[in-house]
C-alpha cells in the first residue's frame, strides 16, 4: 500500500483579494488531484492536504512560489490512507478564529522542543494548553493548564480569568502552532509580559522528542481523530457514556446536539451513536419521523451545517 504524506501549515499574511487566491488555489489542487482543507483569509492562509510524496512536493513548491509565503514551514506525516475526502478550499473572515481584533503583523516568542521540555520539567513554568477541552481530554503534555474551553472563540473568556499570572513566564502549546499564534498575541495585547509558544506546535515535538512529556494522544481535526505516531499512548480520557477509559471520539448522532464527546465503542453501540439516553430518544423518533415522511414524500432534508473546531 502506498503510503499517504499529509502536510499541515499555516501563515498569517495578509491576502488583499481572496477570491482570487481562492480560484489560483483550486485549479492548482484540482490538477494536482490531492484532497485537503484549506481556509484562507484576509490574514493568510491555513491549511491541511494529502497525497502521494511527489504530489506533496509540487503542492509545497506552489505555495512557497506565491507572493509572501516563500518561506511557509510544512509539517508532515506519514499515514496509511487520506485523511480526507475531497479538497476543499473556503473563505473565512478568520483562518482561525477567535473573533476578537488582534494585530497579527508582531511576531511571537518561540520555544524549540528541548527548551520547551526544560518548562515541562520547571515549576515556576506555566505550561498552557490552548487547545479545546475535548483535545485536551485525550491527551496533553504533563502539568499543562486546561483552559476548559468547547471552542477557540471561547479563549479570550478563559484569559480573563487568566491575569493574575500575567507576570509569569508563560509556554503554550497547540496541534500545530496556529492558535498559539493568535492566543500569544491576544495575551499579549491583554498585558501579559512573558508569553512563548512552542514552535510547531505538539506535531512537530513528537517528532523530535516521542517519548517524553506527552501524555495520551493528539487529537487532530480530519476523519483520522488521532495522528499516527500517537495510535499506540495511552487512554487518559473517559467515556462520556460510562466512565471506562477511552479516547474513541464522536460526534453524537443527535442534530440538536452534535456535541463531540468521548464515548467507548460498546456505548456508541447500546446508545445508537448518541452521548446520552434523551439524546437517543430524540434521535430515534427524528428517524421514525424522517421514514414516515419519507415515504409519503413530504420529506425535505435539512440544510447541512458545517461545524467549526476552531
Amino acid at each position: 500500500m502506498e503510503q499517504v504524506h499529509i502536510l499541515l501549515y499555516y501563515k498569517f499574511q495578509p491576502i488583499e483579494d481572496v477570491e482570487y487566491f481562492i480560484r489560483v488555489h483550486k485549479r492548482k489542487c484540482q490538477e494536482l488531484k490531492i484532497v485537503g482543507k484549506v481556509l484562507v483569509g484576509k490574514e493568510g492562509i491555513n491549511g491541511s492536504v494529502a497525497g502521494s510524496r511527489e504530489q506533496m512536493e509540487e503542492y509545497r513548491e506552489f505555495v512557497h512560489s506565491l507572493e509572501g509565503f516563500e518561506d511557509v514551514w510544512f509539517k508532515e506525516e506519514i499515514g496509511n490512507e487520506a485523511p480526507f475526502n475531497k479538497m476543499i478550499v473556503r473563505k473565512r473572515e478568520e483562518i482561525v478564529s477567535l473573533q476578537k481584533d488582534v494585530d497579527m503583523s508582531k511576531k511571537g516568542k518561540y520555544v524549540n522542543s528541548e527548551e520547551f521540555l526544560r518548562g515541562v520539567e520547571n515549576e515556576d513554568i506555566i505550561i498552557l494548553d490552548t487547545r479545546n477541552d475535548y483535545e485536551y481530554g485525550v491527551g496533553k503534555f504533563k502539568g499543562a493548564v486546561n483552559p476548559n474551553i468547547k471552542t477557540f472563540r471561547e479563549f479570550p473568556e478563559f484569559v480573563e480569568k487568566f491575569k493574575e499570572n500575567k507576570k509569569k513566564k508563560i509556554y503554550m502549546y497547540c496541534t500545530g502552532g496556529i492558535r498559539c499564534e493568535k492566543a500569544g498575541r491576544y495575551m499579549e495585547q491583554e498585558g501579559f509580559e512573558d508569553v512563548h509558544q512552542l514552535h510547531g506546535g505538539i506535531i512537530n515535538f513528537r517528532q523530535e522528542i516521542p517519548d517524553k512529556a506527552w501524555e495520551g494522544k493528539c487529537f487532530v481535526f480530519d476523519k483520522r481523530l488521532v495522528t499516527k505516531d500517537s495510535e499506540s499512548g495511552e487512554a487518559i480520557a473517559n467515556c462520556v457514556s460510562c466512565g471506562n477509559a477511552s479516547d474513541l471520539q464522536r460526534n453524537c448522532k443527535n442534530v440538536a446536539c452534535d456535541l463531540l464527546v468521548v464515548q467507548c465503542g460498546n456505548c456508541q453501540e447500546k446508545l445508537h451513536g448518541c452521548c446520552r439516553k434523551e439524546c437517543m430518544h430524540e434521535f430515534l423518533e427524528y428517524s421514525r419521523d424522517r421514514a414516515e415522511k419519507k415515504r409519503d414524500g413530504s420529506w425535505v432534508a435539512a440544510e447541512v451545517r458545517e461545524q467549526s473546531y476552531c
